[in-house]
């Protein structure tokens, strides 16, 4: 496991206990938010995956339907019958993964938000472990983030030699020390997450954009399997040429950057 050790993290804030649209409802423990996009097949099931690995525990799921054209909504709305946890927001135009995460965060009640690739790829299991990662006891100062770290990669050869190239240029680049930026799967605090800039593709850079508000970082080793239904939504040119142009951003987003040390009321 790396950690990232920074020092004089931000002054922990008082935690949004209202999202918008959720009314009066109670703070949760656990929000598990799952962007999905033409997931028909997958994304039910992932939604059942996900309450018997969180089982016990005061949680939500927050599935974001990024305005499918295939039966993933409706699947998703009639599992809302037997499982009570899940909500389902929908965009109305398609916006893109990060938009639709940032929707589920906004949506969610809970102070830790999870976060879960909405193809089923990604392990809910790993979610427990992520978790306790985040809210041991003797967690250090400032950690804000546990992500997830694929160890064994179920897919293409030629997506998985991409990703692992791009890996080792943001890694040399940001100095952000995580070895697998496109894992879906990650535990954070939400107010964290809030501070965070916008923009498209930013999910694929949340370790650099964690750091650069003065958090810290830990990575926790998760499990991959293959997709169950359906196809990848992005293709390598296009993950290239997204990675090229969005790695410029973030560098020139930290070189603007200035911390301050903390802050004091007086």
């Amino acid at each position: 496991m790396h950690a990232l050790m920074i020092a004089n993290a931000p002054q922990p804030v008082p935690t949004m206990t209202r999202a918008p649209n959720a009314g009066a409802l109670p703070a949760l423990e656990i929000s598990v938010v799952v962007p999905v996009f033409n997931e028909a097949g997958n994304a039910a099931a992932l939604a059942r995956e996900i309450a018997a690995a969180l089982d016990g525990r005061s949680f939500e799921m927050v599935f974001v339907d990024d305005a499918s054209r295939d039966s993933t909504r409706a699947e998703l709305a009639a599992a809302k019958a037997e499982l009570p946890m899940l909500r389902l927001v929908s965009h109305r135009t398609n916006a893109g993964q990060s938009r639709a995460i940032r929707t589920g965060v906004l949506a969610a009640r809970g102070a830790i938000v999870c976060t879960l690739d909405g193809d089923g790829q990604n392990i809910p299991a790993d979610l427990n472990r992520l978790i306790q990662k985040l809210t041991r006891p003797d967690a250090p100062v400032g950690l804000a983030m546990v992500q997830g770290r694929r160890t064994t990669r179920r897919d293409s050869n030629a997506k998985r030699v991409a990703s692992q190239w791009a890996n080792r240029v943001r890694k040399s680049l940001l100095r952000d020390h995580s070895d697998d930026s496109g894992c879906g799967i990650k535990a954070m605090h939400r107010e964290a997450f809030l501070r965070l800039p916008y923009f498209d593709h930013m999910h694929r850079y949340m370790a650099a954009l964690m750091i650069r508000e003065g958090y810290r970082v830990e990575f926790v080793d998760v499990g991959h399997r293959p997709r169950g239904a359906g196809t990848s939504k992005y293709t390598n040119l296009g993950r290239l040429w997204a990675a090229m142009t969005d790695l410029l951003g973030v560098m020139w987003l930290n070189g603007r950057a200035r911390q301050n040390g903390g802050w004091d009321e007086i």
